[in-house]
């Protein structure tokens, strides 16, 4: 059984991180566009990184992304002490980890409109700590090594040519506005030329492929949109804003930081504030949408 202890711990975990989201949006920042590692072997931009070189999925990019942009660490690694020790590390003295979450469940019985009693999963968050290998000494010596001379721009920006082509999406060029259009079911993006550069070009085209996942076909992702403007709307552009920051994340691009997207801060705003689990709600269909895309590129071997 869950204690009011723990259910009001599980309540304090989305408020708290709902809460410094909101802190930053209102200061004009947005948190997802801020997943830089300048100087680390693992790469300029990355998702947060387990121990094991495995990325880090929802809720917990967004927290660790800020933990790393408020503490000033470039390496993106992260890990619990147990796994640290057991690498034969120790985690220097006067240190504070970092919060994490993981996705649990648990049963509960209840009685149903039959009289039967049946059992549920209730899902909920369990809470852990993590430190970043900056904290950490004595580690093997590949998880402190600097990057090496950064490849030219062109070869990142090819690689994510060929990533956006193995979709198979539908992309159209012209005109003078990016959209996702779900009738046609197809993207359309201005001319290349009529982007600053190549990375502000993916990012873009990165935002309105997290769109293209939504239709029925694919991930059937719908927030009850009604209007422009509305509750549904500003959750899927939310989606999309995180989705693009991850897939760029992953693709060694750095996210645009669109000026058509700053009116939707406002509604995002009203999103988060009236429930508190929305933005993890949002960075789990976000991460969805990404292991969707990745999931269409060719298998190796």
């Amino acid at each position: 059984m869950t204690t009011t202890s723990n259910t009001t711990k599980r309540a304090d975990v989305y408020s708290r991180v709902t809460d410094r989201i909101v802190a930053e949006l209102e200061a004009g920042v947005r948190p997802w566009l801020k997943p830089w590692n300048a100087e680390h072997a693992a790469g300029r931009i990355t998702r947060p990184l387990r121990f094991n070189g495995e990325r880090y999925s929802g809720i917990n990019v967004l927290m660790l992304w800020a933990e790393a942009e408020t503490k000033g660490y470039a390496c993106p690694i992260w890990m619990t002490f147990n796994q640290a020790r057991e690498l034969g590390g120790f985690v220097k003295k006067g240190e504070h980890g970092s919060p994490v979450v993981y996705a649990s469940k648990f049963k509960k019985s209840e009685t149903d409109d039959a009289g039967q009693e049946v059992e549920r999963d209730i899902p909920f968050l369990k809470e852990y700590t993590v430190f970043n290998v900056e904290q950490i000494e004595s580690l093997p010596d590949w998880y402190y090594q600097l990057k090496e001379t950064p490849k030219p721009q062109l070869q990142r920006i090819e690689a994510a040519d060929r990533f956006f082509a193995n979709t198979k999406a539908d992309i159209r060029t012209g005109g003078t506005q990016a959209y996702y259009a779900a009738g046609s079911d197809h993207i359309q993006m201005p001319r290349f030329e009529c982007f600053s550069d190549a990375e502000s070009y993916a990012a873009t085209l990165a935002h309105e492929l997290t769109h293209w996942t939504k239709h029925a076909s694919r991930l059937n992702r719908e927030f009850g949109r009604k209007r422009w403007g509305d509750e549904g709307y500003a959750m899927e552009e939310l989606v999309a804003e995180l989705g693009s920051a991850f897939l760029s994340a992953d693709l060694r691009i750095t996210p645009e930081v669109r000026d058509d997207h700053a009116s939707y801060v406002a509604n995002w705003l009203k999103v988060l504030k009236d429930d508190k689990r929305a933005i993890f709600t949002a960075a789990s269909y976000a991460s969805r949408a990404v292991d969707f895309l990745h999931g269409l590129q060719p298998q190796e071997g």
